[in-house]
């Protein structure tokens, strides 16, 4: 393990690849917040960037309008876009319009301005999702593509035992994705319904023809390990050629992965995917402190085909989230050493 601790700047880092010649060809996967710190991060080291976005979600705004208009749920997707916005007056104008939420008495009180953009456009163009996102991240100026995992609407289904705290060691099923991310008990394993759903084609063109796959981080059982149960999509990312990272969070999430040490992340996530071999394992250096946490993080890791890169990828003032600047150095810093040699392609 390589412990990290010198900063790039966006600049340096734009500046190196120029020098290189073509950019990267990244694609990231998962949802939610995870998924948004690192876009957010990869976009300022790439202009060859594809989100694959989870389509399991089923509360909030995005839960409404997929039980009312059967559409995919749109909020993952709104928050890859925002996250895509530049860092200019048009962007960031841009990301806090479609972030905004409506606050009202009435039917509209949560509904956020992106979630409704992209639905509305989706049922203008037929129902054709890909489309759709394309013409929504043009307007926005992104930094890239999104795209959902599966054209379909999923269901995501979890194992879990200890859900009923009066029954300690039963196993339940706990069904849908805002109910598995909070729920108490120890989740042994997650599914989607349909079990077999389709991938989106664009998505799965993506994996193949990618120089670099990123998973990671978020929501471990709800955003992270479902896009392994998307068959084609699995296939694609045992098939690509592409150099694969798995991103670890910064802490367990309570609920979800309550008391997970950072091994056990990579454990549950190889018994969903077991052929599945990874690259490069990065965690944050302040996750993982001595030799007590690196050593079975490095034999974790070992097993799956990867080395482990230690970098400080948190935000400075101690809050739980990534910082962007610090998660690019990382990833620039990974694509080098792990990747080719000389010009990208």
């Amino acid at each position: 393990m390589k412990p990290y601790r010198r900063r790039h700047s966006t600049l340096a880092v734009r500046r190196t690849l120029r020098r290189r010649g073509a950019q990267p060809k990244v694609v990231a996967l998962g949802g939610g917040m995870g998924l948004s710190a690192s876009l957010a991060a990869l976009r300022r080291i790439t202009g060859d960037l594809t989100a694959v976005v989870t389509v399991a979600d089923d509360g909030g705004s995005s839960g409404r309008l997929r039980e009312e208009l059967g559409v995919l749920p749109p909020g993952d997707l709104r928050k890859a876009l925002a996250a895509l916005c530049g860092d200019d007056d048009w962007g960031q104008t841009w990301a806090r319009v479609i972030q905004h939420r409506f606050q009202s008495k009435g039917e509209m009180h949560g509904h956020a301005v992106g979630n409704l953009l992209i639905v509305a456009l989706w049922e203008q163009l037929g129902g054709d999702p890909v489309q759709a996102l394309d013409l929504v991240g043009k307007l926005l100026g992104a930094h890239g593509r999104v795209l959902p995992m599966s054209a379909v609407p999923l269901e995501l289904q979890a194992l879990v035992k200890g859900h009923d705290p009066a029954r300690p060691h039963d196993v339940d099923t706990v069904r849908g994705q805002a109910t598995v991310a909070l729920t108490p008990g120890e989740v042994q394993s997650v599914h989607l319904v349909p079990n077999d759903p389709p991938a989106v084609p664009e998505a799965v063109a993506a994996v193949l023809d990618a120089d670099w796959v990123v998973l990671g981080p978020g929501s471990w059982f709800s955003s992270v390990i479902p896009h392994l149960l998307v068959p084609e999509l699995l296939d694609a990312l045992m098939e690509t050629k592409a150099r694969r990272v798995l991103s670890l969070n910064l802490a367990p999430q309570p609920g979800e992965t309550e008391g997970f040490s950072p091994q056990r992340h990579l454990e549950v996530l190889a018994r969903h995917a077991p052929k599945l071999a990874l690259d490069v394992v990065l965690a944050d250096e302040a996750a993982v402190p001595d030799a007590s946490a690196r050593e079975p993080l490095a034999e974790a890791a070992k097993r799956l085909g990867a080395a482990v890169e230690l970098a400080p990828v948190a935000r400075p003032d101690g809050t739980p989230k990534h910082d962007p600047e610090l998660l690019a150095a990382a990833y620039d810093r990974i694509f080098r050493m792990h990747g080719r040699i000389g010009p990208w392609r």
